[in-house]
């Protein structure tokens, strides 16, 4: 076998292991001083717009997280904790007050698999994704870079006529379209939008923040403006 042939299998078994790695399932719980579920913390691990949250149980769910990452956990607006991963497959995270938090491997949660991850982006609010990132994927519209992005979205059709499902299909003769919301206000599309003007998105399959009106899901759009 040529050099030039080894050198490319090599290298497509090192992006294949990187790929698989990026997609293992990562869970957590978080805890206060008192052992009891710490609700509403922000977990992310290198970009902020793309984040788990807590649950009511304190459990979160990452599908990103390297063995040698650190964990932000933004537990205020004025604190932030850091938590090495440093190869832990489940973490069980005590936040002991004065800016410190201990970190221990849990096996209990590591085995649950893609348990805590579901919880976080199919029935509660998914990752955040930065603008950045979706113009990163070379789409002209914000519908078209979210494709491959968000689990459990699906989207067909053509551009400026396509047909959005986040919750699947629960309707044969209503509209099983999300609920599109711009800074705030709910709006009939998103075409109208510039990508280059988006600070980020959020898609939310369990949205009945938004009542009847969110029963389909909701896609939430935060533009550069709007989050100043």
């Amino acid at each position: 076998m040529k050099l030039s042939n080894r050198i490319y299998l090599f290298l497509s078994f090192v992006g294949l292991v990187v790929s698989v790695m990026a997609e293992v399932p990562f869970n957590g719980l978080v805890l206060d001083r008192e052992l009891k579920p710490k609700k509403g913390v922000k977990v992310y691990v290198k970009d902020p717009k793309r984040y788990a949250t807590t649950d009511k149980k304190g459990r979160f769910g990452l599908t990103d997280v390297m063995p040698d990452d650190t964990l932000h956990l933004v537990v205020s607006k004025k604190e932030t904790l850091f938590v090495p991963v440093e190869g832990m497959r489940g973490i069980r995270i005590v936040i002991a007050g004065s800016g410190r938090a201990q970190a221990e491997n849990d096996e209990d949660i590591a085995n649950t698999g893609y348990g805590f991850v579901k919880r976080r982006e199919f029935t509660g609010v998914s990752s955040g994704i930065s603008g950045d990132r979706l113009r990163a994927t070379g789409a002209r519209d914000i519908i078209t870079a979210l494709k491959g992005l968000v689990p459990g979205l699906t989207i067909t059709g053509a551009t400026g006529n396509q047909s959005v499902n986040i919750r699947g299909i629960k309707s044969l003769t209503l509209s099983n379209e999300p609920l599109y919301v711009l800074d705030g206000v709910a709006v009939s599309s998103l075409d109208f939008i510039s990508l280059y003007d988006v600070d980020h998105v959020e898609v939310i399959k369990d949205a009945s923040q938004y009542g009847s009106r969110g029963a389909n899901g909701a896609i939430v759009v935060t533009t550069k403006t709007g989050r100043k």
